[in-house]
């Protein structure tokens, strides 16, 4: 049946179309060049963004923040296999899926880091990624107080990981 979803979702939008009488192709041609114009906004903070993380983490820049920082993570309860996750987190997800994967294979998905790694996944969001996208499309400039609030969030959302986790499984 889920092989029909989305078939069926687009003929009834045709339908739908067709019985309000809606000209179907200038509706097509209209939502693609606004698709087209949003995406022309959003690239160049995408690719800024995409070229900083890879900078980063090919000069080791993160692996030596993550060093730095580990002490203070480790003092709030936050396992320091998963700071370099934590450091991640925020600016990119297929960076942080990748730092995920290593500390699955490294220290396994029943260890305190894996499970610590796997909540964090879930419950912190790639804050600039997602600031860079949004804000782009709407054409917003000012973001002085998105970016803290937003870094505030992932900063409860990781200890939060941390301490659930060694409350439920310690």
């Amino acid at each position: 049946m889920t092989t029909w979803i989305v078939p069926v979702i687009v003929c009834s939008i045709l339908l739908v179309g067709l019985f309000k009488k809606v000209d179907l192709m200038d509706s097509f041609v209209r939502g693609a060049k606004d698709g087209l114009l949003t995406a022309r906004n959003i690239l160049p903070p995408l690719i800024l963004l995409m070229t900083v993380i890879g900078m980063l983490r090919a000069s080791g820049a993160i692996a030596q923040i993550a060093s730095w920082v580990s002490p203070m993570f480790s003092a709030i309860g936050v396992p320091s296999e998963v700071v370099p996750l934590a450091m991640i987190r925020p600016l990119s997800g297929s960076g942080a899926l990748a730092v995920l994967e290593d500390t699955l294979t490294q220290y396994g998905p029943d260890s305190v880091a894996g499970r610590t790694a796997s909540v964090m996944m879930s419950a912190t969001e790639t804050t600039f990624y997602t600031a860079a996208v949004y804000f782009g499309a709407a054409k917003i400039k000012k973001t002085a107080h998105t970016i803290p609030c937003a870094l505030t969030g992932d900063l409860f959302g990781m200890c939060m990981s941390a301490w659930i986790v060694l409350l439920l499984f310690s």
